[in-house]
């Protein structure tokens, strides 16, 4: 910690960032900052609509206004940093900002991950024993699934930041990122650390393949009772129920898994940073659109506060 404070007062650290000054990069930017606002309205808007009205108060919808408030944290972890540093042509972050920068950044991507692997239980929960769905997804349970992901997220979080701060960064300053990210960060450290990266390595393959191997264990479970179904139309609504958060998986875990678990060698700074663009925005904004455009008691919840927003402005 004591290094921590006394680095905090010495140079910044220089964000590189994804974008230059030319008219294609100005478009892209004006794509992202689009999608960043989209993204922040649809979060924003499904954990509202979950919150207030009474129907949605089901485990499934519980988890999905944990998963929509994990990205729109994600997102103004990242986003606003980047835009203010492209838009006054100042690309520094101080020495205590890129470390709660990873902080937050390392927490939610882990406890997201853990997050939608407990969505994949309770989808073969509600699909493979519906009568006693109430019992094995009690409110208390689904408080210890969130509060579960978000410790263990925290955990990993918290480790990550004090052990990447601590290293020596005596010589250049300049991160090939648009963010702080601990395998960007390194390579800046003046000090040995293959044994921490082998470490991250480590703890990132825990960290994906555990809530992945919960993935497969419960769809490869719910394919079984699908199949044993004898009416067409109940295979086809259990299929349903399990499409958006399918989707929602492959996108975060296809970005996470060739972000983390590629070797070193094959690791460049611009593949990094445009998948990282790929998770850390566009994710965050499909997540809210993929789970409220497939889903009637979303969008009738959505058409029903619409109603009452109108029948108060008329009066």
């Amino acid at each position: 910690m004591a290094t921590w404070l006394n680095q905090s007062s010495t140079d910044d650290f220089i964000l590189l960032g994804i974008f230059s000054y030319r008219a294609t990069d100005l478009a892209l930017f004006s794509v992202v900052m689009i999608v960043f606002t989209v993204a922040l309205c649809g979060n924003i808007l499904l954990t509202s609509l979950i919150y207030i009205d009474s129907r949605l108060h089901t485990p499934m919808y519980f988890f999905l206004s944990q998963l929509s408030l994990m990205d729109l944290m994600l997102i103004c972890n990242i986003v606003p940093k980047m835009a203010v540093n492209f838009l006054t042509g100042r690309k520094s972050i101080s020495f205590v900002g890129c470390g709660v920068q990873i902080v937050f950044f390392v927490s939610l991507v882990g406890s997201e991950g853990l997050l939608l692997g407990l969505m994949a239980y309770d989808r073969y929960v509600a699909i493979s024993h519906p009568l006693r769905y109430p019992i094995l997804m009690s409110q208390r349970v689904c408080l210890q699934i969130a509060g579960g992901s978000w410790a263990f997220g925290t955990l990993d979080g918290l480790i990550q930041v004090v052990a990447a701060m601590t290293f020596p960064y005596c010589g250049s300053r300049q991160v090939d990122h648009f963010f702080c990210e601990v395998p960007a960060l390194l390579k800046l450290a003046c000090a040995d650390t293959a044994l921490f990266e082998n470490l991250l390595f480590a703890c990132c393959v825990f960290m994906l393949l555990l809530p992945f191997s919960i993935i497969v264990a419960s769809y490869a479970r719910i394919l079984t009772a699908v199949l044993r179904m004898r009416s067409a139309q109940a295979r086809k609504k259990a299929l349903a129920t399990c499409s958006s958060h399918l989707i929602a998986v492959s996108l975060f875990y296809g970005a996470a898994m060739f972000i983390y678990l590629r070797p070193k060698r094959y690791r460049t700074p611009s593949h990094d940073k445009v998948v990282s663009v790929f998770y850390t925005v566009l994710t965050p904004m499909l997540n809210p659109l993929i789970y409220s455009l497939r889903n009637r008691e979303v969008m009738g919840a959505l058409r029903k506060g619409l109603a009452r927003c109108r029948t108060v402005s008329r009066h």
